[in-house]
């Protein structure tokens, strides 16, 4: 007999690391090349059976990177089970704003689990860092892991979303992974 959960996970990051083409090829298997901004946030539903023991109907929320529509966002952490801090591996900017991102996923779950993602593994030639860096960050805020990951390619998209889902079951539902 399958037990049935629902766990609300968020995306964030700066605009344009990759958030909304990251959840369009997990959900829909496929690399979006004419994805647009998004607007506040957008969500997205996959569901995944795990050994006939568990289904999971993960809700998926995508939050819009631009600056203006992050003090809208905070609100929308609330309830979320887990979540994937992205940033762009050839704009280190991008990395350096984490710790805005950290205050708002972390508002009101001080412990909720997180990945950190550098998107557009794919673009190894425009690659502006080290993952000396990133390190630094996974340390500093107690993220779960670190990966790399490609939209386009896929790689490591499914095991990105695996890592988190354990985690998520590890605090919310550990008897389901026995």
């Amino acid at each position: 007999m399958s037990v049935k959960v629902t766990y609300k996970i968020i995306t964030a990051g700066d605009g344009a690391v990759g958030k909304t083409t990251l959840l369009h090829r997990y959900v829909d298997g496929y690399f979006d090349f004419d994805s647009k901004m998004t607007i506040g946030v957008e969500i997205h539903r996959k569901v995944v059976n795990l050994e006939d023991k568990v289904t999971c109907d993960l809700q998926l929320w995508d939050f819009g990177g631009q600056e203006r529509f992050r003090f809208l966002l905070d609100s929308f952490t609330k309830g979320a089970q887990g979540a994937f801090l992205m940033f762009d591996l050839t704009r280190i900017g991008t990395l350096l704003n984490l710790d805005e991102w950290v205050d708002i996923v972390r508002k009101y779950d001080a412990n909720i689990p997180i990945i950190l993602l550098g998107s557009k593994l794919d673009l190894p030639e425009a690659v502006t860092f080290n993952d000396a860096k990133a390190e630094e960050y996974l340390k500093k805020y107690e993220f779960s892991h670190y990966l790399k990951v490609s939209s386009k390619t896929g790689q490591n998209v499914e095991k990105a979303f695996e890592l988190l889902l354990e985690e998520i079951l590890k605090t919310h539902a550990p008897q389901l992974l026995m």
